[in-house]
């Protein structure tokens, strides 16, 4: 008898996950997988920030932390946010978590009532309508178009409020599709905002400095929402630290305080030896790491170029992240060897199957005429993974 709450029976299995775990499957039967499907960067945590977690280990730092962060991490966090960002923050605006996922459950869980709407710009991180649901809330989507790079408008944000209306979510840069909204777009956004003084913003900044239109902006950054926004933000993408899981907010202090004491209830403090690296990466400057940003946006024209010779991809070029994520509904209906593809998680289906090239479903991201593609390996694979799609489907 299956004695499982309704909350997990409910819950979906995170798409990029599981992609990335049949991968591993196919693998394991001794075929040779081309992994296009984690959101990870292929490189290595920088030396110097290693070096840091190792003198951290031989001081003897091994005790539980504080619960939003060590007090100089803190300090660290708001001298970047106000160096890189413009954004002046408190130490008890700022709370440090087990990765930026856990900060965004944290302020779902704070912030919402049953029956709350949260509205989502498709496409969205895979994770932002289940954390919205498992905390009661209601996703709303609210769809974009490839020919206006994915990013919702002013008018269409206003035409999604309702009185229910609790909370708006969105990345910039964005996972999956790339996009980055500009000053002037989210001031559109921030106007429409203006007449609805009950509603908050969690601007997720994980992306930022892979950002290849030069400037990044924050909602937080206009006076008038500045005690409307909680920007999230960590060190996994920009760093290559994802399996360090730190991440962190910068929000109004009566958000962060309640995100504090729920955290003090599921997992306390995040792990001490990556609060002291992650120090270290903060203190040192946005250059350190341009090198990854230039190899990513190398690979970018690459896999454009490569994708823009196969018939029935239509790309648009991304500003950010290291994702391309193309309309494949040119295919929808086709049978090709033997499988007919009906939406976008048959055509990944597909290819994992027949190409042997791990993508994730836009379904996953709220787009169900999308697959998502990640450039965040060698040119070398991105090379061979765009020949085996080509192949299969000519």
């Amino acid at each position: 008898m299956n004695q499982l709450s309704d909350r997990i029976n409910n819950l979906s299995t995170s798409a990029t996950l599981a992609m990335a775990a049949k991968a591993r499957e196919l693998r394991a039967e001794g075929k040779d997988i081309i992994g296009l499907s984690l959101g990870e960067p292929d490189f290595d945590t920088p030396d110097f920030i290693k070096e840091a977690a190792i003198e951290a280990v031989n001081q003897n730092y091994n005790s539980y932390t504080p619960v939003d962060g060590y007090v100089d991490l803190k300090e660290a966090i708001i001298t970047k946010f106000k160096r890189d960002n413009n954004l002046s923050y408190t130490l008890p605006q700022i709370v440090v978590s087990t990765g930026a996922k856990q900060a965004l459950y944290n302020i779902a869980s704070v912030m919402l009532n049953k029956g709350d709407e949260v509205i989502l710009p498709c496409p969205y991180w895979v994770s932002y309508g289940d954390i919205v649901q498992l905390n009661d809330g209601v996703p709303v989507e609210v769809k974009t178009s490839i020919d206006n790079d994915f990013k919702m408008t002013a008018a269409q944000l206003e035409a999604a409020i309702t009185p229910k209306t609790k909370m708006i979510w969105y990345s910039s840069p964005c996972n999956p599709s790339g996009s980055v909204y500009s000053k002037k777009e989210l001031r559109a956004l921030a106007d429409v905002l203006q007449k609805h003084p009950n509603i908050y913003v969690v601007s997720d900044e994980i992306y930022e400095h892979i950002n290849f239109k030069g400037g990044h902006f924050s909602m937080a950054e206009f006076e008038d929402m500045y005690e409307r926004t909680v920007t999230v933000n960590g060190v996994s993408k920009a760093f290559a630290m994802t399996g360090w899981r730190i991440g962190y907010i910068g929000a109004p202090d009566w958000i962060a305080r309640a995100c504090n004491k729920i955290q003090g209830q599921i997992t306390s403090g995040a792990n001490c030896i990556a609060q002291r690296a992650v120090i270290t990466a903060l203190e040192a400057p946005a250059s350190s790491v341009q090198y990854m940003v230039d190899e990513f946006k190398v690979r970018r024209k690459l896999i454009l170029d490569l994708l823009g010779e196969i018939d029935g991809f239509k790309s648009n070029e991304p500003e950010g992240a290291f994702y391309v994520f193309p309309d494949v509904s040119a295919y929808f209906g086709k049978t090709i060897k033997g499988k007919t593809i009906n939406n976008a998680t048959d055509m990944s289906l597909f290819l994992l199957e027949e190409a042997l090239v791990a993508t994730v479903t836009g379904e996953a991201f709220g787009n169900p005429n999308c697959i998502r593609i990640s450039y965040a390996a060698s040119q070398e694979n991105i090379k061979e993974a765009i020949k085996r799609i080509k192949t299969a489907l000519s």
